[in-house]
């Protein structure tokens, strides 16, 4: 972060007082009201690195009801409140400092615009008396981030703190959901204000009208093969239950957008798998195989449509479901568009009473038997050779509470996760759908800390782990006890695969070294084991469970799966 810089003389005399002045009670400095602000739009928790330009606020966090959590690495900051985005029904919030601060924030941002992520960076700037004058750590904060945000807002004028957060908030929810930046000027936060909080402002949640329900209803009707495809992060769980059972009663299949999977359950008999990278075959040729596909909380995008070749015909039926006016991110056919959040749109939807046609029924099952087939776990028994995924997971998953979850980064090793694992509610799997690695950690402690009752799995890559790995010291200080399984095949693996299809027997770039994992998670206050040989796999998993449930700590496997053979 740079050496330590001296406080601005001017404001050092505002500090004598921390967030009022003894004269005058009647005022609180905008830092505090910041905070103040924070707390009346329901923000539980913030995560944070912290930099002297952004004290007041710290020192306002100090007697507030909101948690704060201080992490290792403003990258570990901003994955972490970006998952709580997920998670939760208000915009996650992350700290940061001016210039380094901020450029590391940068990933946790790129990830809330493309997962559509309700989702707040706060950051500290230079004072405005020493603006455009080159000062230590000096950015521009909206040539920066306006590309990749929502909004760019920098507070100028201290009586405007909590309506600047009002609009913040508002902003990352309104619409589609993303993140939001504001800038904190170091002097500006030390003023002295009026105390009054801006209200909350309500966000539209849209709705289908009277030609959407007649529409959606003759889409349905003039079907053999419909489909619903649901993702986004823009669910409550009463909408995901809603629609569930709704498609349940009217035997239609619901697809998952590549992980997102939990918003119709894993064993729903409506269920029938994934669309994404590594999407199994029944689900590869879904898209066009179904005549009429309705997409809600997501667009037939990138990934969806298999690199925009998937259902471009024009003459195809695809209803899409978003607030969102201008679609951003569609590609293919609209036949018609529903201006409405999902759950707004299930709320409607319920009310249509359709009768079943028996080709629903066939197609359904039909799809639904592939998905059964492909989920089905391995054998449990270990193989008498080296550490296979296949068999912790047959192990792990029988273990697992009805409420479960998983947090992913980016990498081969995720594969295990969308095939095996149980997701059986909204937000179940928390992972990165812009595929940034070193997303799997930071995501898991945001989960067990918003929801410690629930059992937290996180997988994560040996390339992928050490990129936030030292946030494990984060999940000690707090008390946050996820399971974290590090697979370990000594290579970046997805980058190799790629390697090899375009450039055979030429591997460059792509191998890792590795320290002993389980060492360091030992080093970190949790439970940690080395695994090499697949008969000690049921072993390690019964006794890192065990040290969960009963030392309370988080406990880390580290698998040493076999490695492709070299072709260099």
């Amino acid at each position: 972060m740079g050496p330590y810089a001296p406080p601005d003389p001017g404001a050092e005399a505002a500090r004598a007082e921390p967030g009022g002045s003894l004269a005058d009670q009647s005022t609180k400095s905008a830092g505090h009201v910041i905070v103040d602000s924070l707390v009346s739009h329901g923000i539980r928790r913030v995560y944070l690195v912290p930099g002297e330009s952004f004290l007041d606020v710290l020192d306002g966090l100090h007697d507030s009801p909101i948690e704060t959590i201080v992490c290792r690495h403003e990258g570990g900051a901003t994955y972490m409140a970006e998952a709580d985005g997920k998670m939760g029904q208000v915009p996650g919030v992350a700290m940061v400092t001016r210039g380094p601060g901020a450029a590391n924030a940068h990933v946790g941002l790129h990830t809330a615009w493309q997962d559509s992520t309700p989702f707040v960076l706060f950051v500290g700037l230079v004072p405005l008396t020493h603006r455009e004058r080159e000062a230590f750590q000096e950015f521009d904060i909206k040539a920066w981030f306006d590309t990749g945000a929502k909004r760019v807002l920098v507070l100028e004028d201290a009586e405007r703190a909590s309506e600047i957060i009002a609009e913040a908030m508002f902003s990352a929810m309104n619409g589609r959901p993303g993140p939001v930046v504001v800038g904190l000027p170091e002097d500006v936060i030390l003023k002295h204000i009026r105390p009054g909080l801006h209200p909350v402002i309500p966000v539209a949640a849209g709705g289908m009208t009277n030609v959407d329900l007649a529409s959606i209803s003759e889409g349905l009707m003039k079907s053999k093969k419909p489909l619903f495809v649901t993702g986004g992060n823009d669910w409550t769980q009463s909408g995901a239950d809603q629609l569930t059972h709704w498609l349940e009663k009217h035997h239609i299949p619901a697809a998952a957008e590549w992980r997102t999977q939990g918003t119709v359950p894993f064993d729903s008999p409506s269920y029938i798998g994934p669309i994404g990278y590594g999407r199994p075959r029944p689900t590869y040729h879904l898209l066009e195989e179904a005549d009429f596909v309705v997409f809600v909380g997501t667009l037939p995008g990138d990934v969806i449509t298999n690199g925009f070749v998937c259902r471009q015909d024009w003459t195809r039926q695809n209803l899409l479901v978003s607030i969102d006016p201008s679609l951003r991110g569609r590609s293919g056919p609209v036949s018609w568009q529903i201006l409405a959040k999902p759950d707004a749109f299930v709320g409607d939807l319920v009310t249509l009473d359709l009768p079943v046609k028996e080709e629903w029924k066939v197609w359904t099952y039909t799809m639904r038997e592939e998905q059964a087939k492909f989920s089905m776990l391995p054998s449990a028994v270990p193989s008498g050779g080296p550490a296979r995924m296949d068999t912790l997971m047959a192990n792990l998953i029988p273990t697992l509470p009805e409420d479960a979850m998983v947090t992913l980064g980016a990498g081969e090793h995720t594969n295990w996760a969308h095939r095996y694992f149980p997701t059986r509610r909204y937000a179940s799997m928390i992972s990165a759908r812009n595929g940034s690695m070193g997303y799997s950690v930071p995501a898991a402690i945001a989960a067990s800390l918003e929801i410690p009752e629930r059992r937290v799995v996180t997988i994560a890559g040996d390339g992928e782990f050490l990129m936030n790995g030292q946030e494990l010291a984060t999940a000690a200080q707090y008390g946050a006890t996820p399971l974290v399984v590090v697979m370990d095949n000594r290579e970046y693996g997805t980058i190799r695969t790629h390697q090899e299809r375009h450039y055979p027997r030429r591997v460059s770039g792509t191998q890792l070294q590795n320290p002993d994992f389980a060492r360091m998670a030992q080093a970190f206050g949790g439970f940690g084991v080395r695994v090499e040989n697949d008969v000690d796999v049921p072993e390690a998993l019964e006794s890192a469970l065990k040290a969960i449930d009963e030392d309370h700590v988080f406990a880390l496997i580290h698998l040493i799966v076999e490695k492709r053979t070299k072709a260099y």
